[in-house]
């Protein structure tokens, strides 16, 4: 395999109607807006079959792919990096008109984009080294880390760009070939995301197998097929689980999650409450890793309340393409009336609705108000369910311990925080809280150095960082 290091050639600048021409099929599926129901484009339908087709070409390619050395590999990564950051503002308008968020403002369809370009350099730039085990009179031995083969990977809606970067970059880099499978809502973005890396790496090597449920199940069981990465639900988690055991299959599964957040006694109202906004509203709340139940000290409650509600009620939402706004509308119909429901449930079980929860059914788009909802027990399905939307529960406690055991008390574990003045004091509930990660005075903010991965029925495995190109190798310990 011969690939091209010149790192000194300016990368294509796509527009977007040329990346939209590039990658739609007249005779394709209809992707519509989310924000108006006009259509963005036409998405290919592949088979089962096609599927077949494209591991098996990734299979011929894999070997001459791993044997580029590491160093060629991360420079193609960085010229992949380049490439997505020359095209950022097609990508992005593609981004907003199929997921509905804005382009502009707040963490947008561009920043979605520059998060990409962001691992795809990190995940090149990150060392691994062969390790050491020990070296003394009884022997000496090794580990180091081998290519696992072709890896599989099935991304989500909500941050369809910047995840499959995600399972793509660290899989590349440690001499892996990828197919990718990305979700019927957002084909588009994945498509257009896959055309301008394909323009850098070698063929073969990256492939986008768009298509349903029949794509994704033969994807999962795939013989072909030595890992799976996936991102999404846990149902759909469990029958991944299912399909890929007969193969032995390794799996990496970053699944849902319902995060909680603890907001302690000395905490600042005012201070935080921007946080807490983006913390839970991110993406219009479409965000695995959001906060998504908030237990708040009695003695803050009342003021954290009147701040987060200023915070919402000043947040304008809208259209993507427009350039005032900071959140969009739900990508789809059906997570919509999943959030309606629950926001109903949770007004019918004595919940206070500070502000939101009344959407205009009349209006085109799955645009559903950021909503904020108080006074509410811990049983209460808003908080005990996943919305996966814009609408917050808040939950009163009397005691820290009591805040800690409801925050545990649910199957998932994905991510959580604690909010406080006290640092200290914020680190000894954080070490309590059963979750992959805790962040102190902030939710959801991830980094490319830092593994990422969640424990109960959030998943498996760890992405990001050294050991998230780890788990895309297969360790080989040498002993003499």
């Amino acid at each position: 395999m011969t690939t091209t290091t010149d790192t000194d050639r300016t990368p294509d600048v796509l527009a977007y109607d040329e990346l939209l021409a590039a990658i739609t099929d007249p005779a394709g599926r209809e992707i519509l807006d989310p924000a108006t129901g006009e259509v963005v484009g036409r998405a290919p339908e592949r088979t089962a079959e096609d599927l077949d087709r494209a591991v098996g070409r990734a299979r011929v390619a894999q070997p001459g792919w791993a044997a580029v050395p590491d160093a060629e590999r991360c420079a193609l990564l960085l010229r992949a990096a380049d490439a997505v950051e020359a095209s950022a503002g097609a990508l992005a308008e593609l981004l907003s008109r199929e997921q509905g968020k804005p382009v502009q403002q707040g963490p947008n369809a561009l920043f979605e984009v520059g998060g990409a370009v962001a691992w795809l350099r990190a995940t090149a730039s990150l060392p691994l080294e062969p390790e050491t085990l020990f070296d003394d009179e009884t022997g000496t031995a090794t580990l180091t880390y081998d290519p696992i083969g072709v890896v599989g990977a099935i991304g989500p809606w909500n941050w369809p760009v910047m995840i499959t970067v995600w399972q793509i970059a660290p899989a590349l880099r440690m001499g892996n070939t990828v197919v990718v499978k990305p979700s019927e809502h957002t084909p588009l973005s994945v498509l257009g995301l896959v055309h301008v890396l394909g323009r850098v790496l070698p063929e073969d090597v990256l492939t986008v197998v768009p298509g349903g449920r029949e794509v994704g199940e033969a994807l999962s069981k795939h013989p072909g097929v030595d890992k799976l990465m996936f991102t999404g639900s846990t149902a759909t988690g469990q029958a991944i689980m299912r399909a890929a055991a007969d193969g032995l299959t390794r799996l990496t599964l970053e699944l849902g999650g319902n995060d909680a957040g603890i907001v302690l006694p000395d905490a600042d109202p005012e201070a935080i409450a921007e946080g807490l906004f983006w913390g839970a509203f991110i993406n219009t709340g479409q965000t695995c890793a959001a906060l998504k139940r908030l237990y708040v000290h009695e003695d803050r409650y009342d003021a954290v309340c009147e701040a987060l509600t200023a915070v919402v009620a000043r947040m304008p939402m809208g259209r993507g393409l427009e350039e005032h706004n900071v959140l969009g509308p739900l990508q789809n119909r059906a997570q919509y009336e999943i959030v309606a429901e629950l926001v109903e449930q949770a007004r019918a079980g004595g919940g206070r609705v500070l502000v939101g929860g009344d959407p205009d059914e009349s209006a085109p788009g799955h645009f559903y108000p950021a909503t904020l909802v108080a006074d509410l027990d811990d049983d209460n399905p808003l908080v005990t369910q996943e919305q996966f939307g814009p609408a917050l529960p808040i939950v009163k406690y009397s005691d820290v311990d009591e805040a800690v055991a409801m925050a545990n008390r649910l199957d998932v574990g994905l991510g959580a925080s604690v909010w406080s003045a006290d640092p200290e004091k914020a680190r000894e509930v954080a070490a309590r809280l059963q979750a992959g990660t805790v962040w102190i005075n902030k939710h959801g903010a991830v980094d490319p150095r830092m593994p990422f991965g969640g424990i109960k029925r959030s998943g498996f495995g760890v992405e990001f960082g050294v050991e998230g190109l780890k788990a895309l190798g297969v360790p080989k310990v040498i002993a003499s």
